[in-house]
């Protein structure tokens, strides 16, 4: 997908470009191409993002280190802000930014970068706790007991093997 003029898309039919994909990112690791529908529309003071959009990507299991393929189902909207950025000369160096002054905003002189912003939506889509199974037991470790009987103990640890048996009696 190519960017998108913003200027450009004022002149598209519905002021939408609507963009069928099946694109792979290098950075996401996926069985299956990342496939879908992106809409962009043009309203005025703002771009409203919508996206559909499925993939197989490969995870990791927090618990036990397997891999495992986990299927991502994306649909989600955002609206971006067209106001032109402010001087970086009339800043002052520190200033107070309030909650509403966090949202996305581009130049409307400016471009979209439709491939940048499914990226993003995709990382944000992937869970928060990779886990295989919900049950899964994690890395199986061999018994401590019978463990600590076979290894032999190291020589500058015994008095403190000592302590820990008479502690333990």
């Amino acid at each position: 997908m190519d960017a998108i003029f913003i200027p450009q898309l004022t002149k598209a039919p519905e002021r939408t470009a609507l963009m069928q994909f099946q694109t792979c990112f290098p950075e996401l690791e996926t069985l299956t191409p990342v496939q879908g529908e992106l809409r962009v529309t043009h309203q005025v003071s703002y771009l409203e993002v919508a996206v559909q959009a499925t993939a197989i990507v490969t995870l990791t299991c927090d618990r036990c280190l397997q891999r495992y393929n986990h299927r991502l189902s994306l649909k989600t909207s955002e609206l971006i802000w067209l106001e032109e950025p402010p001087n970086p000369a009339e800043l002052p160096l520190e200033r107070e930014v309030a909650s509403e002054d966090l949202v996305e905003s581009l130049s409307p002189q400016g471009w979209f970068h439709p491939m940048e912003w499914l990226y993003q939506q995709l990382c944000l889509a992937l869970p928060l706790r990779q886990l295989c199974d919900r049950q899964c037991p994690g890395i199986q470790l061999a018994d401590s007991n019978a463990e600590a009987a076979v290894a032999p103990v190291d020589r500058r640890w015994a008095s403190l093997e000592a302590l820990k048996r008479q502690l333990s009696s």
